[in-house]
């Protein structure tokens, strides 16, 4: 499948996303080796991490296609997609022209 380059940021976003969703459950709910875990909170937390998952595989899935397709390498695609999600990042007094 032909991806565009929206599609891509959408889908490195949507990871994102689901990673921030499970750094802030593992945060909420503590480290599980030293905190013993509802049956809902590792429920939750184990339905979150598959989440992240499954949309990692799907944004790597769409790079590998793009790249393909688009005859870039991979570092260039992602170097382009996290300006794209991050516009103003490495502005800045400190930063030179």
């Amino acid at each position: 499948m032909a991806y565009t380059f929206d599609e891509l940021v959408h889908k490195r976003r949507a990871a994102d996303q689901a990673q921030g969703r499970v750094e802030q459950l593992r945060d909420a709910y503590g480290p599980p080796t030293q905190q013993q875990w509802t049956p809902r909170q590792s429920s939750t937390y184990e339905t979150a991490v598959r989440a992240w998952r499954d949309l990692d595989r799907d944004w790597r899935t769409a790079l590998a296609d793009y790249v393909r397709e688009h005859g870039q390498t991979p570092r260039e695609v992602e170097e382009e997609v996290g300006r794209a999600l991050h516009p103003h990042r490495g502005e800045g007094p400190d930063t030179a022209p």
